[in-house]
């Protein structure tokens, strides 16, 4: 597969993974997407989904590489529910200074009842002092001028 390298950063991990220089057990690539076994898996069956081009975060990412995500997320969703029969499927990014890889990556894994993963809360929650109408609106206004 025609690989664009001129796009990718030497430096990043993700870029490397994505592009076939680091060893990785790949699932599923296209001309877009990377999808490989995460070597920290939370189960069985955890993907990541590596784009080809570099970004940090996914409001990076250009329009076809984050439908080419999606869509691939969604297929490799399906196929996790054939071969485990999980209770659930868990797809999640973690971006900025969570995002280990620098680089923009999906995880995609399955999920069954009491497997210990959750969500945490956080200790000192930011921004629940304001009221949901005033967070509700402020964002309607931004997401109307962008």
């Amino acid at each position: 597969m025609e690989r664009k390298q001129e796009e990718n950063h030497a430096s990043c991990l993700g870029c490397r993974l994505a592009g076939g220089q680091e060893p990785a057990e790949i699932v599923y690539e296209d001309e877009r997407i990377t999808a490989l076994l995460d070597i920290a898996p939370l189960n069985g069956g955890h993907v990541l989904l590596l784009p080809k081009r570099h970004a940090l975060d996914l409001d990076g990412l250009h329009p076809e590489d984050l439908q080419a995500l999606n869509e691939t997320s969604v297929r490799i969703a399906r196929v996790l529910k054939r071969m485990y029969a999980p209770d659930g499927i868990t797809t999640m990014s973690n971006g900025g200074l969570f995002n280990d890889l620098g680089h923009v990556h999906l995880h995609v894994f399955p999920r069954y009842q009491g497997d210990g993963f959750g969500w945490r809360e956080p200790a000192a929650p930011r921004g629940t002092d304001v009221p949901n109408r005033v967070i509700r609106d402020r964002l309607a206004e931004l997401l109307a001028s962008e």
